[in-house]
């Protein structure tokens, strides 16, 4: 008797296993990383990570105002940045929160603010609407806005 794989030829499969799709997908994702990340300048790529670090402790200065019903102050200089609450009538460095320290910029980088009123501090108070601003971050060629609706929401534009 003949064997039953003889008689009936299994056809040839056609196509690629999982496995080799899996790997594929992998390369393309990095080399879509790579570009991606290769595509933005070191300077503008050092910046933008800045300002997102400063748009989430500006939300979080925000908060801890409202929490602890001090308002709070962003203080910045070519070299680095803190937040200050108001204590005893004067405006005092945070200290006692590990995430409002003072921090150093990665290289010299100058601040300006813009708001509404003319004035050129960023606060945040009691309430939980406050006034709109832009903060400009500019660094060599280089520069990243931090936009402020007044509601809590910090959005980032190159």
């Amino acid at each position: 008797m003949e064997p039953l794989s003889s008689r009936y030829p299994r056809p040839r499969q056609r196509g690629f296993t999982l496995i080799e799709l899996l790997v594929a997908m992998v390369l393309a994702g990095i080399i879509v990383s790579m570009v991606a990340v290769n595509g933005m300048p070191g300077a503008q790529r050092g910046l933008r990570f800045e300002a997102e670090r400063l748009a989430q402790l500006l939300s979080l200065a925000r908060e801890e105002a409202q929490v602890r019903g001090q308002p709070m102050r962003l203080q910045a200089d070519e070299s680095g940045y803190r937040f200050l609450a108001l204590r005893e009538r004067r405006w005092q460095p945070v200290f006692d929160d590990a995430d409002l320290r003072a921090r150093a910029w990665d290289a010299p980088t100058s601040l300006s603010v813009e708001r509404p009123d003319g004035r050129s501090e960023v606060e945040f108070g009691r309430d939980s609407v406050d006034v709109p601003f832009t903060i400009r971050l500019a660094r060599d060629d280089a520069s990243v806005t931090i936009s402020a609706n007044g509601l809590g929401y910090f959005d980032l534009q190159p």
